[in-house]
């Protein structure tokens, strides 16, 4: 997102275990003491060592744990209380209107659709709309010309503009649903597809204009499995929906409002809606999260571990999370085995490694919580670093770790 979150393909999972109540509010932790951040933490590395990195959680843990949804879920909190829980201070409200999507798997500069019935263009700037008619093409694109945008058809070899329109232009279709043509395949989309320009620019890309509850039958099937309790798709759904309202209050550019990545929120158009994704958004139609009177910033990651982390606003709360271990077999617990010539091989300037301390934690939940500042020691330097430098560097779920270290013989073979 620019929630940074990590990637979140989500395993199939299991059963249920004994009800918990919904936590209120009030069970956010209050914030530990510099004294209890700062506990040293050594880990001698004497010669060559394996050293095994135990962790909790997948992702920042900030907000609504997906697999805390559905241990939730599986213990009957509806997807209100679920939302309640995880955005501690927010309020209910209303969320509709369009969204604006970067395509970023179409970086050329035109847009390509597959021709078919009912296609339209429409000029951007004069908000006129042209009727595309039946000529037996394969293809239209929409691409720059001068001040204004060319609109061209294929019947399999060079292309042929029919017209130019002014300004900026896109096309849509009386179906509601347009194929675009990219460099990786073929993807269906609802609503219009967009040609424009980014500021200051020349270059066109490829935007996905529709509707916010449309926009949610591309993204949720992508976030969590379909097929998970209804009320955790509900819940997520939720989040989705108010998390795209931020960014579209608070835009990535100023001819789009957020991507279809990981790097915002995951969307894939019409191929990856799914009867019991769109089931669940539609139980929560336009209901969204509030806070100030605007939409909130709903963070959400696979998994807390147990533990939410501190966001940056007054409802990404630190607490206990009773939900998240219940059906979480991945990522509640994880581990990872690497060995000192790994890390040196990361930081060579520390030359050969003789320990690892950890310095700060963020005092919520096992260990001590999240680590925040982190020293590799070796025989000709210290590297000083924080936790999502180490997780990047050796590729770990999630920043919440600790460390075992058993001495092992030059040549061993690694797990």
């Amino acid at each position: 997102m620019r929630h940074t979150r990590p990637a979140r393909l989500l395993l199939a999972v299991l059963a249920s275990v004994l009800v918990l109540p919904v936590l209120p509010s009030s069970a956010a932790s209050a914030a530990p003491s510099t004294a209890e951040r700062r506990k040293v933490e050594t880990f001698p590395t004497p010669g060559s060592v394996g050293i095994t990195i135990t962790g909790h959680g997948y992702g920042h843990g900030k907000g609504l744990s997906q697999y805390g949804t559905l241990g939730a879920a599986k213990q009957g909190l509806t997807w209100q209380q679920i939302d309640e829980f995880y955005y501690p201070g927010t309020t209910w409200g209303r969320i509709g209107g369009k969204i604006r999507v970067l395509i970023t798997a179409d970086t050329g500069r035109d847009v390509q659709v597959a021709a078919q019935r009912g296609l339209e263009v429409t000029s951007l700037s004069k908000r006129r709309t042209w009727r595309i008619p039946p000529i037996a093409a394969r293809k239209w694109r929409l691409v720059g010309a001068g001040s204004g945008t060319a609109v061209q058809y294929t019947k399999g070899g060079g292309w042929r503009t029919w017209k130019k329109v002014p300004g900026e232009a896109e096309f849509g279709s009386t179906t509601g649903v347009l194929t675009l043509v990219t460099p990786a395949g073929r993807r269906d989309y609802r609503g219009t597809l967009q040609s424009v320009a980014p500021r200051q620019s020349t270059k066109r890309e490829t935007v996905n204009r529709l509707s916010m509850e449309a926009y949610l039958r591309g993204v949720v099937p992508r976030e969590v499995p379909a097929s998970w309790e209804p009320d955790a798709v509900s819940a997520q759904s939720v989040a989705a929906r108010t998390y795209a309202a931020f960014e579209r209050s608070h835009p990535s550019a100023a001819h789009y409002d957020l991507c279809d990545t990981s790097n915002c929120q995951v969307y894939g158009g019409v191929d990856d809606e799914h009867p019991l994704a769109t089931a669940a958004i539609q139980a929560t139609a336009k209901q969204g999260l509030f806070y100030g009177g605007r939409p909130a910033f709903t963070q959400f990651s696979a998994s807390n571990g147990g533990y939410s982390a501190v966001g940056s606003m007054p409802y990404l709360v630190a607490q206990a999370d009773p939900y998240d271990s219940l059906a979480n077999p991945a990522y509640s617990t994880w581990t990872k085995a690497i060995d000192d010539t790994q890390i040196e091989a990361k930081w060579p300037t520390i030359g050969d490694l003789t320990g690892i301390e950890v310095t700060t934690r963020n005092g919520y939940g096992e260990w001590g919580g999240r680590v925040v500042d982190i020293a590799f020691t070796g025989t000709t330097g210290t590297f000083r670093t924080d936790g999502d430098t180490v997780r990047d560097a050796f590729a770990l779920n999630s920043d919440w770790f600790t460390f075992s270290v058993t001495p092992r013989q030059r040549g061993q073979a690694r797990e």
